[in-house]
């Protein structure tokens, strides 16, 4: 899987801007919570659909970042979390272990 680090605001907006045309993963990830990192484990392991485009954020080293994103998305801040986002829109979140790759792909049917 390649991550594509998320590490500014204008990185959040350019994201947006690209889910006009490709759907944008947001996978919101704490250096510091072990459920964090086995969500994020079981992604990764995950069969990847083509037409996604996956994005990391580091909470601890960005939180004001994640606060802009539940700001302009009206999804409270979780973490572990994944936001989809389509047409500059989260048409999919999810938290902790409820994380799969499984209902990432049903989100996009």
């Amino acid at each position: 899987m390649n991550w594509n680090e998320i590490t500014s605001i204008a990185d959040w907006q350019s994201l947006i801007a690209d889910s006009e045309t490709t759907p944008q993963l947001v996978y919101k990830h704490s250096t510091r919570c072990s459920i964090s990192s086995v969500a994020k484990s079981r992604l990764e392991r995950s069969a990847i659909p083509a037409n996604v485009q996956f994005h990391y954020l580091d909470l601890i080293k960005y939180r004001s970042v994640s606060d802009q994103i539940a700001a302009d998305t009206g999804v409270r801040h979780e973490s572990p979390q994944v936001l989809l986002i389509v047409n500059g829109k989260c048409i999919y979140s999810e938290t902790h272990m409820a994380i799969n790759m499984e209902d990432i792909v049903a989100a996009l049917a």
